[in-house]
């Protein structure tokens, strides 16, 4: 397995399993979801992430000028519409409608959002370099 691999597979694992944690807990606060066990949530959580991956940004370009025009909020409108077609997919997971599914995509994608922000900024973390360079003037004049 290639150096880079490791760390996406990584990352990919940590994302699965915030949102599936995130669907766990949604479901535990909104009464209007319904999650029948850890595999459905699981089950829920890739079903999710595929469609994420694939379907939403097509339906991010076609609503685009509705996104704008709504400052953004119809992009979580999207997001409850994915809620609701991952409901349809998996059995076990159950939605009693559009308000609940859209309160769980607020609860999933703030999960998403503060685990993406944990796992880019333990990314781009510097690992062993100084944070701050101090040059010298030699006597020859050059900067060292």
């Amino acid at each position: 397995m290639a150096a880079g691999q490791g760390s996406f597979i990584t990352v990919l694992l940590i994302r699965w399993l915030v949102i599936t944690a995130a669907i766990v807990l949604a479901s535990s606060l909104l009464p209007g979801i319904h999650v029948a066990s850890l595999a459905t949530a699981f089950l829920a959580a890739a079903i999710l992430g595929v469609l994420n991956t694939f379907l939403r940004p097509v339906l991010l370009l076609l609503t685009l000028p509705l996104t704008i025009l709504t400052l953004g909020i119809f992009a979580f409108v999207l997001n409850a519409l994915m809620l609701i077609l991952v409901a349809y997919f998996v059995p076990g997971l159950e939605i009693d409608g559009f308000f609940w599914a859209f309160l769980g995509a607020l609860i999933v994608s703030i999960a998403s959002w503060l685990a993406n922000r944990f796992i880019y900024q333990q990314q781009a973390a510097p690992r062993g370099k100084p944070d701050v360079i101090d040059l010298e003037r030699g006597d020859d004049g050059k900067w060292r």
